[in-house]
């Protein structure tokens, strides 16, 4: 059976995550080309991380600079390996190179980390995110890793244009894959049945912790025009500053942690997520697509979402029009109705499995069999992987050869 390798910064959360979501998603399509699936990380499994034996992928806990890795990807010798972002790549792809080197190295970007680093940047020093420093260290790095693969998925399409014209990376080298949608729920919550705002999105990540303070600032002027409204705000690993902002009487609630996310969303009328910086695609308008829910959202939050097509929910440039959209979307339910059948248009039509599925093995299928022809048209990839690489392999060994 054809072996595929995943080495991820750390075990998929699909609960807590999107990009645990989306990495289920890329293994279910491997899957269905008979690859058999392992997973290596040198991070500990957590009470959430998804029971991946249970769908039969073998889990491998690996060690950095150690030269056991090494043993190990002799062994298994898989025929793809994937890094789920740059990081991964870097600490494990000379050993992919050096150990398997017919294997093809995919790296999953998830977002772009440098976009969104310098996105944040400009947000801390009140600029607009049109004004980030993009020409980064983290943003080298980043592109030496999409260089250094032999194709990257990359999941927003505004981030294939940002690569190819900005950085003039070669589309040979890129491959737009965004989340996969298999089917949307046919019982949706009515309008009148539903109440109250939700927000949600993993407290870990900064883009969901400024989004929630942002919403604290936001919430009152809301409250004031809507009385019996409530907000409620869902996400993993909140911090203590996101803890110590609820309040039951002013309607501002901390949920927490849900397991089931589609109970959840099917019962709110409204998304909140005042996104000022960030990435990639926000896996919570998605879902929130899914399950009937518009949302209120900003240019950074909407961004890849629904291309040409009207969005599920409202876009807003300021706090002030955010406040009065959430106030009319969440009041008018003809709005409302056409909000949700704009949602559910962009799920149709920009991310269903089957528009992307077929094409995506079929690519996977042709690199694999064309390999070399393939690295030779990205010679630039090979320059760094001769000489770029090779400060990180030997400062591996170097401590390796310490910790002796």
């Amino acid at each position: 059976m054809k072996q595929l390798l995943i080495i991820g910064h750390t075990f998929p959360e699909p609960t807590t995550t999107a990009a645990g979501s989306r990495m289920m998603q890329l293994i279910e399509l491997f899957a269905e080309e008979k690859y058999q699936t392992t997973f290596a990380s040198t991070a500990a499994v957590s009470e959430r991380t998804s029971n991946l034996e249970s769908k039969n992928i073998s889990v491998k806990n690996i060690l950095l600079n150690d030269t056991s890795s090494d043993e190990f990807l002799r062994e298994l010798n898989p025929e793809i390996v994937i890094f789920d972002r740059y990081i991964t790549e870097e600490q494990f792809g000379w050993r992919v190179s050096e150990n398997c080197p017919e294997a093809l190295k995919i790296l999953d970007t998830e977002d772009l980390h440098f976009l969104r680093k310098a996105r944040e940047e400009a947000v801390k020093n009140n600029k607009p995110v049109s004004e980030a420093n993009l020409f980064s260290e983290t943003a080298k790095r980043e592109l030496a890793s999409i260089l250094r693969c032999d194709v990257s998925l990359i999941i927003s399409e505004y981030e294939m244009e940002l690569l190819q014209n900005t950085f003039k990376v070669s589309g040979q080298i890129l491959y737009y894959l965004p989340f996969l949608v298999e089917e949307v729920s046919e019982k949706m919550t009515s309008f009148e049945d539903r109440q109250n705002f939700l927000a949600i999105g993993n407290l870990l990540h900064a883009p969901n912790v400024d989004s929630v303070l942002q919403l604290k600032q936001i919430w009152p002027a809301i409250k004031k025009q809507l009385p019996s409204a409530e907000l409620h705000i869902y996400g993993a690993y909140a911090p203590q500053q996101i803890l110590q902002l609820n309040n039951k009487k002013e309607g501002f609630i901390i949920k927490g942690w849900t397991e089931n996310l589609e109970n959840v969303m099917k019962n709110y009328r409204l998304q909140l997520a005042p996104l000022r910086f960030g990435g990639g695609l926000k896996g919570k308008i998605l879902d929130a697509m899914r399950f009937g829910l518009p949302t209120i959202s900003t240019e950074i939050g909407a961004e890849g979402m629904s291309g040409k097509l009207p969005f599920g929910g409202t876009i807003t440039t300021s706090k002030e029009k955010f406040i009065d959209a959430a106030i009319q979307l969440y009041s008018e339910e003809n709005l409302w109705d056409q909000a949700q059948k704009n949602g559910f248009s962009i799920i149709e039509k920009r991310f269903q499995k089957k528009l992307f599925s077929e094409a995506f093995n079929k690519h996977i299928r042709d690199l694999t069999a064309n390999l070399q022809n393939h690295r030779e048209q990205n010679f630039f990839g090979q320059i760094l992987q001769h000489h770029t690489l090779q400060s990180t392999k030997y400062l591996s060994k170097w401590i390796e050869a310490k910790s002796i």
